[in-house]
């Protein structure tokens, strides 16, 4: 995509299987509340993949000069949909490392493009 850069996040979820399915169900077409979509995108992510294998999540977001975490994260906090929306899948997600911090940034190791 032009004029975007891939932003890549991993999350964990509860070792349940029952919890991968209701994760699998809320992100499934048309199940993700509409105000959710509206701010990822106002706040220029341009699209946005989640893989999940086993209960690990890894999210690849497509972002454009625009992109503002810190203003989706207050608007998150502020828009009772999107803030109910969060609860909802915080209860199934666990954050993958000890410091507690969810959905960490994962920088890139290996760029196939930059070897012969």
């Amino acid at each position: 995509m032009t004029g975007t850069r891939m932003v890549v996040r991993v999350m964990d979820l509860a070792d349940d299987p029952a919890v991968w399915a209701e994760y699998d169900a809320a992100h499934a077409r048309g199940n993700t509340p509409q105000p959710v979509l509206d701010a990822q995108r106002r706040h220029g992510i341009a699209d946005m993949e989640i893989y999940r294998a086993g209960n690990r999540l890894v999210m690849l977001m497509y972002v454009t000069d625009a992109y503002d975490p810190d203003a989706l994260d207050a608007e998150s906090v502020s828009d009772p949909a999107i803030s109910e929306w969060h609860k909802r899948m915080g209860v199934l997600q666990r954050a993958p490392f000890s410091d507690g911090t969810g959905w960490p940034e994962a920088p890139p190791v290996f760029r196939q493009s930059e070897h012969p």
